[in-house]
């Protein structure tokens, strides 16, 4: 019989699990049922306590500060004694920034084996893991019979547990921690004006090269167009993502928008990011929405060319306008909305 853990830990406040722990803990929880096989949560945290409060099913915790921040040797430690503490053959972990640099680690301590990138668990007698390959051109449905096996789930391919009343119980576990040579003294973030990548925003804008081309008026306004995207995800705290060309000009000494770097990049090279809304701006072509946008649910477009190919069929709506007219009205709205 398997026996199933799901890896989670606290969020920069301390106080909560991360969006993309929950999302694990639906998976975990959805995965026994149809294997008929025993769960159990693990948590990484400065105080576990709370946190597991409300959640479904017993609980195996490491506490203490050395757990309060991110770091590779305490995190692969906990992780590792709390797979062993659970004698667990299925592995699940959010693919966060902290669980995905130590997960390589946790398994082969555990001589195990690992995927990463996994969208979706099925099987009813097995196990079946769901990825992409290719740049999401290719998907996969993955089986292994080595145990343990580790999955990393991608964050937006699962429904974040809503916890319910009560308390599970919930046991901690002594980790035995390496010596560390690094202390964690704080955190240095820009500014909410100046963050353009959000993963968890409701909402998507992409800027195409159209933004730095010449406008009607056989000039270009890249400052001007800077000014609108900016406001616009200052306004509705959106997520910025780009096509390649656009990024790519930097390196081609043609006027750039500041602010975007290739870790914008969606589509055919980039990522492919989750969100519940997109608005495409001043994009054209066909291959690098299909891909990029294949997971956002409402897409939307302005394009002045109603025969391109993201405009036909790939779009739930398209406005046919002029992006720099239809953002600095939106812009105006938002800022200064009607009474």
């Amino acid at each position: 019989m398997e026996t199933i853990l799901v890896l989670t830990h606290a969020d920069e406040s301390g106080s909560a699990l991360t969006k993309a722990s929950l999302e694990a803990v639906t998976a975990g929880l959805d995965l026994a049922a149809r294997l008929a096989a025993p769960l159990t949560i693990g948590i990484v945290a400065e105080n576990p306590q709370p946190l597991a409060k409300g959640l479904p099913c017993a609980a195996l915790a490491v506490s203490g500060s050395p757990y309060a921040q991110p770091r590779f040797s305490t995190d692969a430690a906990a992780c590792t004694a709390l797979c062993l503490a659970a004698k667990a053959t299925i592995v699940l972990a959010p693919a966060s920034s902290r669980f995905t640099r130590i997960m390589a680690s946790v398994a082969h301590r555990m001589s195990g084996l690992i995927d990463t990138h996994i969208t979706a668990l099925s099987g009813t007698d097995t196990l079946e893991a769901t990825r992409w390959f290719y740049r999401q051109r290719i998907e996969a449905v993955l089986t292994r019979q080595a145990r343990p096996w580790f999955l990393l789930l991608d964050p937006g391919t699962n429904p974040a547990y809503a916890s319910e009343p009560g308390s599970a119980p919930m046991e901690e576990i002594t980790v035995e921690l390496p010596t560390t040579n690094t202390t964690v003294t704080g955190l240095r973030a820009p500014e909410q004006s100046q963050q353009t990548i959000r993963p968890d925003a409701q909402l998507l804008l992409v800027a195409g090269a159209g933004w730095t081309k010449k406008q009607p008026d056989g000039q270009t306004h890249t400052p001007e167009a800077a000014n609108l995207i900016l406001g616009f995800l200052q306004a509705t705290s959106a997520s910025l993502g780009s096509s390649k060309s656009l990024v790519d000009q930097g390196g081609e000494g043609n006027s750039v928008l500041p602010f975007l770097t290739h870790l914008n990049q969606i589509g055919q090279t980039g990522a492919t990011p989750r969100h519940a809304k997109g608005l495409s701006t001043c994009c054209h072509g066909e291959e690098p929405h299909v891909v990029g946008w294949r997971f956002i649910a409402d897409r939307r477009a302005i394009s002045l060319d109603p025969n391109c190919g993201w405009t036909r069929g790939k779009a739930d709506v398209v406005y046919i306008a002029d992006a720099f007219q239809v953002i600095g009205k939106l812009n105006a709205l938002l800022i200064h909305p009607r009474a």
